[in-house]
């Protein structure tokens, strides 16, 4: 399958002749021609932001790094925060913010964050923006855009992500704000089905908001996100993984998405929680590449794992076990519990545990980076990161 991009780059077609914002819906490049003074359909969609799109993504997809997922909307930061008998306020959601972005040499292994809208207007405790915090530090802002799950009418309790009404202004203002990047979460339910219905909506909206995103300069990642919940067994997830991510990338290419300027957000392939017999990271690496190589084209930079309720070094663990040896993507990681657990435990809200608490991040997102390149041995890992945080039903 070809990308937009690709298309693009083509001998056949002269520089002068792309048409900006039209399409191009034809099977072979080796006989595609357009003439400026022939209007047709036959024309290629050309991005001002093409070569940015693909630095972005490159650079989030950089050898030993992932992204820090701390994207929570408030009423779930609000959550993590009563955990440790926090109140739900912005100083507190500010602080705890702070903290994350400041830790120091965190560049060292996370290479992007996702970040909620209120973080990425937001300053730190000491007045410096957020957003460029992240950029001394060699991290590249990105922004949560979807406006949530909501009941999709018609299916077996299912939901939709909504958020495309103004998504291409908000967008556009981000870039402005400074991201560079941008997250859309959907969710697909094994219990529930998943009905064909929910799974066509989750790829159309999925493809919608990559397009709109690349249009406005910010790379997307691209989340299907299947849900833990259920006593399916690992044979069960990998064949609606595969029916997903097949129709996520038809519906891609329908909207001209260019390939090399996304980035794709799984899950790993596991039993479901409830299921009685458990997976070894052998058997979860073994699933998911067999997913990832019967589904996902080489020319998308990079795969950056969800944790989904995995402990901390569970999620470490079949990350290490998938880079065993050499893909044509950069497989790496895209976790938010899974890399704050313990550190926001270890904070407890007090300002005299932050720096403590900032290394245990930094221990975790080095695990995860050597886990990226294949050398995690699990050496001095705490009870703590070994404790399960699957929650049924999980909403951002």
């Amino acid at each position: 399958m070809a990308s937009a991009s690709l298309l693009k780059t083509s001998p056949l077609l002269d520089k002068s002749e792309w048409v900006k914002g039209q399409t191009l819906r034809q099977p072979s490049v080796s006989v595609i021609r357009c003439h400026p003074t022939a209007p047709s359909a036959l024309t290629v969609r050309a991005s001002s932001y093409a070569d940015e799109l693909v630095k972005t993504a490159k650079t989030v997809a950089s050898p030993g790094r992932g992204i820090l997922a701390m994207d929570e909307s408030n009423a779930t930061c609000g959550k993590r925060l009563a955990s440790i008998g926090l109140e739900n306020t912005e100083a507190n959601r500010q602080a705890y913010r702070t903290l994350l972005v400041s830790a120091p040499g965190l560049g060292q292994y996370i290479s992007g964050a996702i970040l909620f809208e209120e973080t990425l207007y937001q300053s730190t405790t000491d007045g410096r923006k957020m957003v460029d915090v992240l950029v001394e530090q060699n991290i590249v802002p990105g922004i949560k855009v979807d406006k949530g799950l909501v009941p999709l009418p018609g299916s077996n309790n299912e939901s939709w992500c909504q958020g495309l009404d103004g998504l291409a202004s908000r967008t556009a203002a981000y870039y402005q704000q400074g991201a560079r990047f941008a997250k859309w979460r959907t969710v697909v339910s094994i219990p529930n089905g998943p009905s064909a219905l929910a799974v066509k909506e989750a790829a159309w909206g999925l493809a919608r908001y990559a397009a709109i995103s690349q249009d406005n300069g910010l790379v997307p990642i691209v989340e299907p996100e299947i849900l833990l919940d259920g006593e399916h067994g690992i044979d069960r997830t990998f064949e609606v993984a595969k029916k997903v991510w097949a129709e996520v990338f038809v519906y891609l290419a329908e909207n001209n998405v260019m390939f090399e300027g996304i980035l794709l957000k799984p899950s790993m392939v596991t039993p479901g929680a409830q299921c009685k017999e458990k997976a070894t990271p052998e058997q979860v690496a073994d699933y998911t590449l067999k997913l990832l190589y019967s589904r996902i084209p080489p020319s998308v930079p990079g795969i950056m794992f969800l944790s989904g309720g995995q402990s901390e070094v569970e999620a470490t663990q079949n990350l290490h076990a998938m880079n065993q040896k050499p893909h044509p993507w950069h497989v790496s990681f895209s976790y938010a519990r899974a890399l704050q657990n313990t550190c926001l435990k270890k904070w407890g809200g007090r300002q005299e545990n932050v720096k403590d608490a900032q290394e245990v991040l930094l221990i975790r997102a080095k695990a995860n980076s050597l886990a990226q390149l294949g050398k995690y041995t699990g050496e001095g890992e705490s009870e703590e990161s070994k404790k399960g945080m699957f929650v049924k039903g999980y909403v951002y």
